[in-house]
């Protein structure tokens, strides 16, 4: 059973920096894509970058050059490095994945606010 753990969420400061990390497990191969969304109170699930296996990577117009997205060299953990956090970034941010089937980790909430 395919599993998708995020980690590194919090609270920070607008300006500030923070990392996300998610860890797989179940898959016997490594995923066609990755990446992350957000949702945001009130507002639907958004994409905010995807990676495919190959490092072909796009991300959403309100990140571009201030979120970085990266997997490891065996596709199995992918990473989200959030610098230059404003308010609007706050959201629950969720892992995804792709073979087959999407796959979701359970979320992680970031909070921008001073």
């Amino acid at each position: 059973q395919v599993q998708l753990v995020e980690s590194g969420g919090g609270l920070v400061e607008p300006g500030g920096s923070l990392r996300l990390s998610c860890a797989t497990s179940g898959s016997s191969s490594s995923f066609l894509l990755m990446g992350w969304y957000r949702q945001a109170p009130g507002k639907q699930r958004e994409v905010v970058g995807i990676m495919s296996r190959g490092g072909t990577t796009n991300y959403a117009d309100s990140v571009k050059g201030r979120f970085t997205i990266s997997r490891d060299n065996g596709n199995i953990a992918v990473y989200l490095q959030m610098n230059k956090l404003k308010p609007e970034d706050t959201a629950v941010y969720y892992c995804y994945a792709r073979n087959d089937i999407d796959y979701w980790g359970q979320g992680t909430q970031v909070t921008v606010s001073s």
